[in-house]
């Protein structure tokens, strides 16, 4: 997890680089309306067109200084974004602004490196604590601010300061007595070149009515293009906006339901999310950003479907483009905010791309061999990410059950309840269900540096037999009748003629394998031995989301199953050998 906190572009403006537009218009009663857009064309200019599929949004000023923040993206024929803010003009409104308080006052497009004894109006717009990522030491508290002529800069307040001023976020201040102090290179969230870090003398005060209406909120939208080309280069942290495909490997339903305590636990989610008809990627969600994807997907009553994330990370997790949240990250859905809405009403026009659950998630593995993949387990830096093996079946494990007994709804693990079978996720909308085998099998497998033991979950025992388990089950009690139904059932035949097959998997490094629990490694997907070499893709649906109840069965290595990979050795390393001599024989033949 990246504690590092986060920031955005330059503020020195070049010729081939996105400028804001804007224009505010003034309405009776003290309300305006403030609208921008933006269009990123593909040698770095800005333009808009008109033949452009474009959000339209504006930010609304309500009574007392509050306002609606409005942003939006266009989809261009490329795929790129378009980012649409709002922004008051400076040069038409810095008169009548400067009029409605004293000549002490300073916008932030004023504001030089150095110490300044004016006075600066804003609006705190996100605030979050800056700790070192190794002592967790805490470093100081950052903040998100925006001026009265929609200008956005951070904050910065030091550790030893930090809690001498109750702040809220969402409210207008005033500050005297600041340093403009040089912004960060990495990981910035604001476009301004200085930080306003508040000075040994600094004084804040709430300003209650403010006569000059003030944005709520201001974002920067980067398409996946964009995203991809700072991958890794932990610059600025740009916002994402999209629909979501999965959350935690369930597929977006009417009845999808969240494990708080397993997402507690584990500090950390994964969401699948696509924008209009692009690639998908994965957004990882971690401690507080986890914590509120939760809180606003409960509280909705009903399933969201966009979600949108500030300040988050591009990086290459098990060579796939994936996003991170950080320390500063915000998380919106459906209607909270004008770019969620704005996404929402064009969701809903574009039903075929909402409902599509064939779409190929963009997680292209990497080819490694098993030694290669246990090298990457044993790194610090290593996180989750799935990976392709081409390896052989030795044997199948056969110390433990190779199916279990799913829920029909959610594929946790159903226990018996006292009339009945029912579901063992707390979160799942069905009490009593109807008890569904599926495939848990282990299978030591080998290549030419390793050998190791996979877990074969859901569909991915069907790939590997041609037949479903439930299929197996009861085709073995219509052979045996007379059986009660908590007779074992041993390992069916179709099982047992994979073994000496060679295979491409889809294995996953759950977080399991990282905290060193297990090495039994997660099977998501099985390629046949005459697939095309090609990277492949994972699709979604590919594996059932099942429970941690289910996969600690699969991390339970304990006893037979650990032993069994230590008297495989022997076997696994003189098949290796065979194997050598055989490729050998067929290259020196042609």
């Amino acid at each position: 997890m990246e504690s590092k906190d986060n920031s955005a572009v330059s503020s020195d403006q070049k010729t081939n680089e996105k400028t804001f537009a804007s224009s505010v218009t003034m309405k009776p009663h003290g309300k305006s309306t403030a609208a921008s857009a933006i269009v990123a064309k593909p040698n770095g200019k800005s333009d808009q067109k008109t033949n452009e599929k474009t959000f339209a949004s504006s930010a609304t000023m309500k009574p007392h200084g509050k306002s609606t923040a409005a942003s939006a993206i266009a989809a261009k024929p490329n795929g790129k974004s378009v980012v649409s803010s709002d922004i008051p003009k400076k040069q038409k409104s810095a008169v009548a602004l400067s009029s409605a308080h004293g000549d002490r006052s300073m916008f932030f497009r004023d504001v030089s490196f150095g110490p300044h004894e004016a006075e600066l109006r804003f609006r705190l717009i996100h605030f979050w604590e800056a700790r070192n990522p190794n002592t967790k030491e805490l470093i100081g508290q950052e903040m998100l601010l925006i001026d009265e002529e929609g200008t956005v800069v951070q904050g910065f307040i030091t550790a030893g300061r930090v809690g001498m001023y109750k702040l809220t976020s969402g409210s207008i201040y005033k500050l005297s007595n600041f340093f403009g102090s040089r912004s960060k290179v990495q990981f910035r969230v604001a476009d301004h070149r200085a930080t306003i870090s508040f000075s040994w003398n600094y004084d804040l005060k709430v300003l209650v009515n403010h006569p000059v209406p003030i944005l709520e909120d201001r974002f920067r939208f980067h398409s996946y293009e964009e995203f991809q080309a700072n991958c890794d280069r932990r610059l600025d942290l740009y916002d994402y906006v999209g629909h979501m495909k999965l959350v935690n490997g369930q597929t977006i339903t009417d009845h999808t339901a969240l494990d708080e305590v397993d997402i507690a636990e584990r500090r950390h989610l994964c969401v699948h999310v696509q924008t209009h008809d692009g690639p998908v990627m994965k957004l990882y969600l971690w401690d507080n950003a986890a914590s509120e994807f939760c809180q606003k997907f409960i509280s909705y009553g009903r399933t969201p479907t966009v979600l949108l994330v500030t300040t988050v990370n591009p990086k290459h997790l098990g060579g796939t483009l994936a996003l991170a949240s950080m320390a500063s990250s915000r998380v919106f859905m459906d209607t909270d905010v004008q770019p969620t809405k704005d996404y929402l009403a064009w969701l809903s026009s574009n039903l075929d791309i909402a409902n599509k659950i064939t779409a190929e998630v963009v997680t292209k593995p990497e080819p490694v061999t098993l030694e290669e993949l246990y090298t990457y387990i044993k790194q610090e830096t290593a996180k989750v990410a799935w990976f392709e093996c081409t390896a052989t079946i030795d044997d199948i494990v056969q110390c433990s059950s190779w199916y279990y007994i799913s829920c029909g709804g959610c594929n946790s693990k159903a226990i018996k309840g006292p009339t009945s079978l029912i579901c063992n996720n707390k979160k799942c909308v069905k009490r009593e269900v109807t008890g569904v085998p599926q495939y848990l099998t282990k299978i030591a497998v080998y290549d030419k540096s390793e050998q190791a033991v996979f877990a074969i979950l859901g569909d991915a025992g069907k790939e590997l037999t041609g037949k479903h388990a439930s299929e197996l089950v009861a085709k073995y009690f219509e052979s045996n009748e007379g059986l009660g139904a908590d007779h074992p059932v041993p390992v069916p035949q179709a099982l047992l003629d994979t073994i000496g097959h060679t295979h491409k998997f889809i294995v996953k490094v759950s977080d399991h394998n990282l905290t060193g629990k297990t090495q039994t490694l997660t099977v998501t997907k099985i390629h046949p031995p005459e697939a095309p070499l090609a990277i492949a893709h994972l699709e979604e649906g590919t594996t059932p989301a099942v429970s941690d109840d289910v996969l600690k069965g699969v991390g339970d290595e304990s006893g037979s199953s650990t032993s069994f990979e230590h008297s495989a050795g022997d076997r696994v390393r003189k098949s290796s050998e065979s194997l050598e001599s055989l490729e050998s024989k067929r290259s020196k033949s042609g």
